[in-house]
C-alpha cells in the first residue's frame, strides 16, 4: 500500500481530532470498527494521513487499517460524489436483472462502475451485498434503498436526483 492508494488530503485540525478518537484504543485492534465509524463522522474519506494516524494511535499496522477500510463498502479511500449509488455483486441481484440496471445507470450518468461523474454529483460502485435479496435487483443511493428495479425504473429514480428533487 502506498500513498497513491488514497486521493484525499485531510486537514491537520481533523487529524488531531482523529488522533483523540483512536488513542484510547491503543493495543485494541478489534476496536478498529468503532474508530472507523467515529472517524467517518469527521471526514468524508479515510485518507492516507488518516490511516497513518489511526495506525499510530492504535499501535496497529497501516496495512491493517487499509485492509479494513477497503473491505467495507461504507468506508472509502476515494472521494465520492454527493450521491453514491451502490449495487451488490451477489447472485440474487444478478439473476434478477442487475446487469440491465447497471447498463442503464452507466449510460444515463456517462460513467462506468467505480467512477464519479465530472460534476462530482454521482458515484457508481459495487458492494458485496446490500442484504436486500427479497427486492433484488436493488440499489442504495446514500442511505435510501430502491428495489425491484428495471432499467426503466432506475432511469426515473436517477432523473429525480438529477432534477434536484432530492437534496440528501
Amino acid at each position: 500500500m502506498t500513498e497513491s492508494s488514497f486521493n484525499y488530503r485531510t486537514p491537520a485540525s481533523q487529524l488531531v481530532e482523529i488522533a483523540k478518537i483512536a488513542a484510547p484504543y491503543k493495543g485494541q485492534p478489534d476496536r478498529l470498527d468503532l474508530v472507523a465509524t467515529e472517524v467517518k463522522k469527521i471526514v468524508p474519506v479515510l485518507s492516507y494521513d488518516v490511516a497513518k494516524v489511526i495506525a499510530r494511535e492504535m499501535d496497529i499496522s497501516l496495512s491493517q487499517v487499509y485492509n479494513f477500510v477497503t473491505f467495507y463498502a461504507m468506508l472509502s479511500t476515494k472521494v465520492h460524489g454527493k450521491f453514491t449509488i451502490r449495487i451488490c455483486k451477489s447472485a440474487p441481484c444478478h439473476v434478477n436483472g442487475a446487469a440491465e440496471v447497471i447498463r442503464a445507470l452507466e449510460k444515463q450518468l456517462g460513467i462506468k462502475m467505480g467512477e464519479t461523474t465530472e460534476d462530482g454529483r454521482f458515484t457508481l460502485e459495487y458492494c458485496p451485498c446490500l442484504g436486500l435479496c427479497d427486492i433484488a435487483p436493488a440499489i442504495m443511493i446514500n442511505k435510501q434503498v430502491y428495489g425491484n428495479l428495471t432499467a426503466e425504473s432506475v432511469r426515473e429514480i436517477i432523473k429525480i436526483y438529477i432534477r434536484g428533487e432530492i437534496e440528501e
